[in-house]
């Protein structure tokens, strides 16, 4: 089993910078893709970002704003959000899985979230 535990999140304005954090701990060799989700209130958990062996991939409606990164000798997978709107707001989620897909059944395991807030 993976631990994951997310950090970075906070009170931003519209057009700010945000970077999350996501460390890993545990059996992480078993893990073969970091994936980040978000969940708005009154809103199905969807997925943001993965990476997977140099492999990304993005929402739409994310891409071309935030990057998904690793630090592999520290275990821990970035998010860096640039050009933040009012509807990123959410609470973030790292996830860890063997396989590469964007559902939530793809991973096995998650962190406990991060809340993220984006004021206009």
């Amino acid at each position: 089993q993976v631990q994951l535990v997310e950090s970075g999140g906070g009170l931003v304005q519209a057009g700010d910078s945000l970077t999350l954090s996501c460390a890993a701990s545990g059996r992480t060799s078993s893990t073969g893709t970091v994936g980040w989700f978000r969940q708005a209130p009154g809103k199905e958990r969807e997925f943001v970002a993965l990476i997977s062996w140099g492999y990304t991939k993005y929402a739409d409606s994310v891409k071309g704003r935030f990057t998904i990164s690793t630090d592999n000798a520290k275990n821990t997978v970035y998010l860096q959000m640039n050009s933040l709107k009012p509807e990123d707001t959410a609470v973030y989620y790292c996830a860890a899985g063997p396989v590469v897909g964007t559902s939530t059944s793809n991973f096995g395991s998650w962190g406990q979230g991060t809340q993220v807030t984006v004021s206009s």
